[in-house]
């Protein structure tokens, strides 16, 4: 469920970014609906009612996207408290029963005679 309202976020914000491109700007530079000439695709006061309309409603459906996917993404979690945490409980060490007798070192080798030194 939460990829079927990833993909519509996602598609949302990308319709969100070209109406908002779409639209004039103040100075009306940089909107794509052409310049100061009533001739083109998208031109005159209804356009931009349009388009402003078109915004909000994107907009709005951005924001309750954005809503339930934190709803979803909470619901997966159980609430939890670190006073409700135990602390695990520590193992006492038990004693042996029986002492294992420490083993005798081995006598070492005799020593050799002396050997030549090794010469390059």
């Amino acid at each position: 469920m939460s990829t079927v309202i990833v993909v519509i976020h996602l598609l949302l914000a990308v319709a969100l970014v070209s109406v908002i491109l779409l639209q004039k700007s103040e100075g009306g530079a940089l909107g794509m609906g052409g310049g100061g000439g009533m001739s083109g695709f998208m031109t005159g006061r209804s356009t931009a009612n349009l388009l402003t309309r078109t915004t909000a409603i994107l907009a709005a459906c951005f924001f309750a996207t954005s809503i339930a996917l934190a709803v979803v993404a909470a619901r997966g979690r159980a609430p939890s408290s670190v006073i409700d945490q135990t602390a695990p409980a520590q193992s006492v060490p038990v004693a042996p029963t029986t002492s294992p007798t420490p083993a005798k070192p081995a006598a070492p080798a005799a020593p050799t005679g002396p050997s030549a030194p090794l010469t390059k």
